[in-house]
């Protein structure tokens, strides 16, 4: 039986880890339900890839072909948010970045130039090249000013250099107005107060302060402050999933935190939220749209670009202190709010607002050398989360014990703080 639509062009997507993959996905969908176009999709080998098959295929309906098969096959078009194994591609790539505020510093190695070890690691030669030669055929990014950091780090990429957007940033800002859905959705009460604890990966996160933040959450803060603990994926993937992250962090968790499934749209948890404690990850940054306060649990300082979004956060909201009561320092950055400061991090994010899904669509019609359908595309406001009860973990079901009797110990260490590729 012949098809009775004949694709033109087809696009592989190549998904690493599941924020990458969340991350590639925003921009398939602006072409996916094009007849014109046929999308396949790949998962790449990658040490943080667990669970990324399985998001692909159970959640998000798709079919998932070999890395091999991949490796070997033509297609017009590749895309990706990650670097690893882009080189073996038989199609043109297109790059993105996969979270926001270029944060994270090179690494220094052997080879390393004064300005890459500057530049935020993604936009690096060590990121964009193999063999001395540029990868991708198209470098997408966010902001404007980002062309002067990769004039710097790896000017031989300029020319295949597109501004689109942030399509987190747009989601955010589109979730805004909905902030009440999302927390009906989450079964937050009118009385009731959400606080979100995010954690990015790497030696520096806040994920290492768990075990002593947590238990003084729960000490101090008033029975209505229902409290949220968002883990980076790589967390989860490194440490075995949920559930053993829930056997790890055992009391810590303890009646009232509920441990975010390593899928959940964070924007809508970020839009519901009335206060945020975070660190130096994207999260974090991209909390400066909602105007609620945040504090900073743990921020060396260590890795993070000096100019980025991180570090003009880290002078825009005030510090969690182990010394102080809690009640008081979420009082304190509720009223010492900084809007103009916080509105200098969102302007840091992108230079394109509210235009990620125009930009990035014509930027992939253009490669594929198609002309873009006769009709507006639209930035959706992320999905609502499942309701706080039902989440594995949440209420008593978050204390799980281990074998003998006593909470397993939290590892430290295991996560490196580099950037993964």
């Amino acid at each position: 039986m012949t098809s009775t639509v004949s694709a033109r062009r087809t696009v592989l997507v190549v998904a690493h880890t599941l924020v990458y993959a969340q991350r590639v996905r925003q921009a398939v969908g602006l072409v996916e339900s094009d007849p014109r176009v046929h999308v396949t999709y790949a998962v790449a080998p990658h040490p943080f890839g667990r669970g990324v098959r399985r998001w692909l295929k159970e959640d998000q309906g798709v079919d998932v072909i070999a890395w091999e098969e991949a490796r070997q096959s033509p297609f017009d078009l590749a895309l990706l948010a990650g670097s690893r194994g882009m080189h073996e591609l038989k199609a043109p790539v297109l790059r993105m970045q996969h979270g926001g505020g270029n944060i994270k510093a090179l690494r220094p190695s052997a080879g390393s130039t004064a300005n890459e070890i500057e530049a935020p690691s993604t936009l690096t030669r060590r990121y964009l090249t193999h063999d001395g030669q540029l990868v991708p055929s198209i470098l997408a990014l966010a902001h404007r000013d980002d062309l002067e950091l990769l004039a710097r780090s790896c000017p031989e990429a300029l020319d295949v250099a597109r501004v689109v957007g942030d399509p987190a940033y747009d989601r955010v800002r589109a979730a805004l107005p909905h902030r009440e859905r999302y927390r009906t959705a989450l079964g937050l009460r009118s009385w009731e107060r959400l606080l979100l604890v995010s954690s990015t990966w790497g030696g520096a996160s806040s994920f290492g302060w768990c075990h002593t933040l947590l238990p003084k959450l729960h000490r101090e803060l008033p029975a209505h402050t229902r409290i949220v603990l968002l883990l980076h994926p790589n967390i989860h993937a490194a440490y075995g999933g949920p559930r053993k992250l829930r056997r790890w962090l055992g009391d810590a968790l303890g009646e009232r935190v509920a441990l975010a499934p390593p899928e959940t749209a964070w924007e809508g948890l970020l839009v519901a939220a009335d206060w945020v404690i975070g660190d130096h990850g994207s999260v974090t940054s991209y909390a400066a749209l909602t105007r609620r306060p945040v504090l900073l649990g743990r921020f060396t300082g260590g890795g993070v670009v000096t100019g980025s979004t991180a570090a003009t956060l880290r002078r825009a909201a005030p510090a969690l202190s182990e010394a102080r009561p809690l009640t008081e320092q979420l009082g304190h950055a509720r009223d010492a709010y900084d809007a103009d400061a916080h509105l200098r991090v969102a302007r840091q994010l992108t230079s394109e607002p509210g235009r990620f899904h125009t930009l990035m669509r014509g930027v992939i019609y253009e490669r594929l050398g198609l002309d873009e359908p006769p009709f507006a595309t639209a930035m959706f406001p992320a999905p609502a989360p499942a309701p706080l009860a039902t989440w594995a973990g949440s209420g008593r079901a978050a204390s799980v014990r281990g074998a003998r009797g006593g909470r397993d110990t939290l590892p430290t260490g295991r996560l490196s703080s580099g950037t993964a590729r």
